[in-house]
């Protein structure tokens, strides 16, 4: 059964996309891959403990000093995530999910073909198991 992780902040997928990027970092590493205006170290500190509270960042000490790196990759994050998504928007339907982007956003015909293309691969497999 996979563990039900809590939706991160905008904060913290910041921290996170930084930690799936590097692969581990002190808080210090953290704040330098921030573009300008770079967060206070305070608060990226903050952050990261939140995000060890939330079970998805652990660390190795070294001291007084911490190295963090995160528990679950950016896949599994983004996988849970937009299930949540379609589940609460969508009805946990993905049917609904892109008959609205189809209908009501910017998607060019190129984009479309490029969703039939990989919609049609998908299926091909489905069929073969």
């Amino acid at each position: 059964m996979e563990k039900k992780i809590k939706e991160l902040t905008r904060a913290e997928e910041q921290v996170m996309q930084i930690l799936w990027k590097q692969g581990k970092g002190y808080v210090k590493d953290l704040v330098n891959q921030f573009p300008e205006p770079k967060p206070a170290y305070n608060t990226v500190s903050t952050i990261i403990r939140i995000l060890e509270k939330k079970g998805v960042v652990a660390h190795k000490s070294y001291g007084n000093t911490h190295e963090y790196y995160p528990l679950l990759t950016r896949e599994e994050y983004s996988k849970r995530y937009l299930g949540s998504f379609v589940n609460r928007f969508f009805g946990n339907s993905y049917h609904n999910l892109v008959s609205f982007f189809a209908e009501h956003e910017q998607v060019s015909l190129q984009e479309l073909e490029e969703i039939r293309h990989i919609v049609e691969k998908e299926i091909s497999k489905k069929r073969k198991k």
